[in-house]
């Protein structure tokens, strides 16, 4: 009977529901986009370090399949639009240096459509891969800036 009194104590129910919601807040690690992880686990990078955190920054609304910093590839799975779910993508990023030039960067995609209840294979157009690669080496030149200036 005791506790019950001390339960309908007022700041002792603030205190139980701030410890759940401490304890749940615990626990949200799940929520974390995968992007983040990749970039978290990173020891050693064997390529330039602000293209690779371009490219997986770019990538991030996409599921990772792979996330290879020494070997500079970054392989997202199957990403549908929600605004255009019979539309899918697929990406791979390759990092080839450890400088920072626009050879060492090469992005490709795949895209299906659903067509009969199934996917099929249909044509990335090239300024897509094109315009992808721009904006990693924009970032990763941004990035690169601001390490300069701080």
């Amino acid at each position: 009977m005791s506790a019950l009194v001390s339960l309908s104590n007022r700041p002792t129910r603030i205190l139980i529901v701030c410890g759940a919601l401490a304890a749940l807040s615990a626990c949200g690690g799940r929520e974390r986009p995968e992007a983040d992880l990749a970039a978290a686990q990173i020891s050693t990078i064997g390529v330039n370090s602000y293209l690779w955190r371009a490219a997986l920054d770019t990538v991030s609304f996409a599921p990772l399949l792979q996330a290879d910093s020494a070997g500079g590839v970054i392989v997202t799975d199957w990403y549908a639009n929600p605004s255009n779910p019979g539309e899918r993508v697929k990406m791979t990023i390759t990092i080839l240096d450890q400088d920072l030039r626009a050879d060492a960067l090469r992005v490709a995609a795949s895209r299906q459509v659903s067509q009969g209840g199934g996917w099929v294979d249909a044509p990335v157009q090239a300024a897509t891969v094109q315009k992808l690669e721009d904006i990693i080496l924009t970032k990763a030149r941004d990035l690169r800036r601001q390490a300069v200036a701080s």
